[in-house]
């Protein structure tokens, strides 16, 4: 499977003050702070730590997240990390639209400020909905 990407440089961005997130299950939150760095299998598989801004949580939690009843959000320190960031367009095959921060390098403890943990509660919004939201959100 051949990935297709369009990238741009952070620096190109409107609103560089936005706030970017990471979303660990609390096995890889474990070993994050064994090892003091944050990974999963699929940062390792496409070689860069994926990132999702406030817009983008909801359908990146209901996506990969819906057989968790608990996960940990890390909110990231984006002025330690900013120069190794690359907002890149999803994939066309994708059912997400956008573009998502991507972080070529390792993400450390040292570069997250805040962290929470998430447990699932008694509504859920439905994936269709969650992709209509983020898709409404390119068009503002």
């Amino acid at each position: 499977m051949q990935a297709c990407y369009f990238a741009i440089n952070i620096n190109q961005l409107c609103n560089m003050k936005e706030n970017l997130y990471k979303v660990l299950t609390p096995q890889e939150w474990q070993i994050a702070n064994a090892t003091g760095t944050i990974t999963t299998e699929l940062d390792s598989k496409d070689g860069f730590v994926h990132l999702s801004n406030a817009s983008q949580l909801s359908a990146t939690l209901a996506l990969y997240f819906s057989d968790y009843n608990e996960v940990i959000l890390l909110l990231l320190e984006l002025k330690s990390i900013k120069n190794k960031l690359i907002y890149e367009a999803v994939n066309p095959r994708s059912t997400r639209s956008g573009k998502f921060a991507h972080l070529y390098a390792a993400l450390k403890l040292q570069h997250i400020s805040k962290s929470w943990i998430l447990r699932r509660e008694a509504f859920a919004i439905p994936q269709d909905i969650l992709l209509e939201a983020e898709m409404n959100m390119l068009a503002d």
